[in-house]
Formats: structure tokens, C-alpha cells, sequence
């Protein structure tokens, strides 16, 4: 961490993330108290996943097109103007709670707030490479997406706090959503502080407009770059299969706090507070993975630990969640939390190892889109399968065994991968290595 943070440009990059996603964390708690836990409105599976499924199917439809500017635009211009236009959105959405708005409207302001998100944190991802050295990138990602991924969380916490301390009504909530704003504008400010062009793309073509045409052209030509790349193709299949599996859990913890823990007193509390628990869990999960990541791959490399995680994800969803109860679900939430952010570290360092960097922002849109359509569709999935309570011992069985068949999977692509590579002589990109060959040739990779 000191070898990352001693750099100027990555502090400066990290504080806008910092910035932008503790934004996000205050604004999704704010939604969340409008909608799922406004006592005033029914909850069901169905409508639990509809809502996600309005907010995030449109959403991704914008990943290929951010994924085109972002390979032709200024990455730091498209940070400083996407923040300040989301400061702008999260004003009308706090007009529309203060007024009472529900139904299409109110989704389509929160749809098209979390739609510019998706061009930050894509820059990000594929900015972030060029404030580090290439054998750091697995800790910069274990730094930067996981002190993201608190920052959220922290913004969510102080949200959820003012819920409980105010009791807030409709323009408690509106003037949270408001809130969101401040951290917005402080992210645009702190990026301006970048030359124009620092971030990449490495050859910038600056274009007026972008066609439809060039956006199927670009995500074609991005699909075809990551199947040419075996590693990057076999990490989005592994997220891919981990994001099904996460929704799946997802929709169940919403429902279990939703319906069934909501009478539940002392340490571990029920409803939206409860809630609160298990993000704080969560984010100790990830900040957990954040310190244990880098070292891990060091030692085994990245798919080993891939696997290890896979297997970790099965084995404690099935002994820790099987019990719904408020404590073991807090438990388990630590668990994913860990698994979760532990893959996507080695997900992201692969792709940024992988791919070339005029491709990295169609790669990492592809990659953002498929994160979120995976996830819908097991929100839309569990909506079927799950009931109003959320207690489902088969569904909980089946998650295990689809983490352990993935790690089963996975493992032995990489063990095969790694013998071609053996046999032609040379190192797999993005495969692990054997622990001397990384101590001596890749000392921080």
C-alpha cells in the first residue's frame, strides 16, 4: 500500500473513487428506504426483481456505448463531467421523492442516474493502469475497488444511521438523495487536477458523435480481443457464473430482512437497520480480501486463488447461511463479502494484464454489462424460486454446488492452460505461476 500511495496520481485517482462511490452508497440508501422498506408498500420476490430489473437491464444497454467513448474520449474529462451530471440527476430524483412520485417516472430518474455511473466506473477501471506499474496492479485493484467498495458502503451506513436517529418521512429521504450530490462534485474537483489526456486512452481519437453502428463495430471488436486472450474469456465466465449465484443470495437477504427478521431485537436487529449489519459485514469482508489478496497471489497466483475462493463461497453459504438466523446470515454475508471481492480483484488485475489498453474501455464495459445482466437475471430467476420469506434450503444446496463445480471448472482449465503453456516453453498471461518464478521474476505481482 505504501508502494501504490506514494504515488501522487494514484492518491488523486483513488480520492475520486472514493468520492464518486461514497455518493453512490448514500443515494442507494436513500432509494432503498423510498422503496423496498416503505412499509406502505408490499414486497414480494417478483417485485423486488422487477425493480432491480428496471433500474439495471436498461442500464447495461449503456456499457457498450461508454465502453466506444471511452476508447476515444479523455477518460479524466469523461469523470469530471459524468460526476457533475449526476449531481444534477440526483436533484430531480430528490424533487421526485419529496413529491411523493412513484411508479415509472421515479425508476427512470434512478435509471438514468445509475446509467452515468456506469461511465465512472468503467474510467476508472480503465484509467487506473496508468497510475501504477504494471507488477503492481493486483494490489492497486485490491486498494482502489476495494476502498471503493467501503466508501459506498460507509455512505450507505451514515444514510441508514440518519434513518434511525431522525425517523425520516418522504423529505428525510429526499434530502439524503440530495445529499449525494456533495460527494459527486468533490470527485469532479478532485479529477480536474489531471492533465487532459493522463488517463488514456494511449491514442486518442476524438470523436463528435458515436453511431449505433460504431458502437456494435467497437463491442464486437472487444469480444473478439477478449477471445483471443483464453484468460480474460475464462475469468468473465467465472464472474459471470459467481454474479447468478450472488443475485440469487442477494434476493434472499433482501426477503429474509424484508418479511422474516423483522421482529428480531438486541445485537442483530431486523429490517432496514438489520440491513445496515449486513453491509457493515460485507465491507469487512471485502476489506478482509483487500489485505489478503495480494499476498495470496504472490504465494499461488491468481487461479488458485480463484478456486480457493470459489470453494470458500460454497462451503460457507451452506454451513453459515443454511441456519436463517440473523447472526449466521451476518456471518455468511462476511464470507461473500470476502469471496466476492477477492475474484473481482483477480478478475480486473487479468483483464488489465490481458488486453491491450486501446481495447481496455470496450473490454471493461462488455465485462461491466455482463456483471450486471447476470445479476438481473438471477434476481428475475430467484423471483420464481424463492418464497416471500425467503427461507429456501434447496435453493441455498443448489448455490453451493453451482460455487464448487465453477472452482472444479476453473481449476482444471488453469491446470491445463498452464501445461500447454509449459510445453511451448513459455509463461500463460494471467495463469499462475509457480511461487519461486513469481518471487523472483514478478516480485509484486
Amino acid at each position: 500500500m505504501r508502494h501504490l500511495l506514494v504515488r501522487g496520481d494514484f492518491r488523486r485517482l483513488l480520492l475520486t473513487r472514493l468520492s464518486s462511490q461514497f455518493g453512490d452508497g448514500v443515494f442507494q440508501a436513500a432509494l432503498a428506504g423510498t422503496v423496498l422498506f416503505n412499509p406502505q408498500q408490499a414486497a414480494d420476490p417478483l417485485d423486488v426483481a422487477m425493480g432491480f430489473a428496471v433500474l439495471l437491464l436498461p442500464y447495461s444497454l449503456v456499457g457498450p456505448f461508454a465502453g466506444v467513448w471511452l476508447d476515444r474520449w479523455s477518460r479524466r474529462q469523461v469523470l469530471l463531467v459524468a460526476n457533475v451530471v449526476r449531481a444534477v440527476l440526483v436533484v430531480v430524483v430528490a424533487a421526485l421523492i419529496l413529491g411523493g412520485v412513484q411508479g415509472p417516472g421515479f425508476y427512470v430518474a434512478g435509471l438514468v442516474v445509475f446509467s452515468v455511473n456506469r461511465f465512472v466506473l468503467s474510467a476508472l477501471s480503465a484509467g487506473l493502469p496508468h497510475t501504477t506499474d504494471e507488477a503492481s496492479l493486483v494490489s492497486a485493484n485490491a486498494l482502489s475497488t476495494t476502498a471503493g467498495a467501503v466508501a459506498a458502503v460507509t455512505g450507505g451506513g451514515v444514510a441508514i444511521g440518519a434513518t434511525g436517529l431522525f425517523d425520516l418521512d418522504s423529505s428525510g429521504y429526499a434530502v439524503l438523495a440530495l445529499g449525494s450530490a456533495v460527494p459527486y462534485l468533490v470527485a469532479s474537483a478532485v479529477v480536474a487536477g489531471f492533465p487532459r489526456p493522463y488517463l488514456g486512452p494511449d491514442h486518442l481519437t476524438i470523436a463528435a458523435t458515436v453511431s449505433a453502428r460504431d458502437v456494435l463495430h467497437g463491442m464486437l471488436a472487444g469480444a473478439r480481443h477478449v477471445a483471443q486472450h483464453p484468460p480474460a474469456t475464462a475469468v468473465l465466465g467465472v464472474m459471470a457464473v459467481h454474479r447468478v449465484l450472488y443475485g440469487l443470495l442477494t434476493l434472499m437477504t433482501l426477503l429474509l430482512y424484508r418479511n422474516t427478521f423483522t421482529h428480531a431485537s438486541g445485537l442483530f436487529r431486523g429490517g432496514l437497520a438489520g440491513l445496515g449489519e449486513v453491509l457493515a459485514a460485507g465491507a469487512a469482508g471485502t476489506l478482509l480480501a483487500a489485505m489478503v489478496t495480494p499476498w495470496a497471489v504472490r504465494r499461488w497466483g491468481k487461479a488458485p486463488w480463484v478456486t480457493g475462493l470459489l470453494v470458500l463461497g460454497g462451503v460457507g453459504q451452506l454451513v453459515l447461511g443454511g441456519l436463517f438466523v440473523p447472526p449466521a446470515i451476518v456471518a455468511a454475508v462476511l464470507t461473500l463479502g470476502f469471496v466476492a471481492q477477492g475474484v473481482k480483484i483477480c478478475v480486473d488485475t487479468t483483464l488489465q494484464e490481458a488486453v491491450d489498453d486501446d481495447f481496455r474501455g470496450r473490454v471493461f464495459s462488455v465485462y461491466d454489462t455482463l456483471f450486471n445482466v447476470t445479476f438481473v437475471v438471477a434476481l428475475l430467476l430467484g423471483a420464481f424460486l424463492l418464497p416471500t420469506s425467503g427461507v429456501s434450503w434447496p435453493l441455498l444446496i443448489a448455490i453451493g454446488v453451482g460455487y464448487l463445480l465453477t472452482a472444479a471448472a476453473f481449476s482444471r482449465w488453469a491446470r491445463s492452460g498452464a501445461m500447454e503453456h509449459q510445453r511451448a516453453g513459455k509463461a500463460p498471461q494471467g495463469l499462475p505461476q509457480p511461487p519461486s518464478a513469481t518471487r523472483s521474476s514478478r516480485p509484486q505481482a
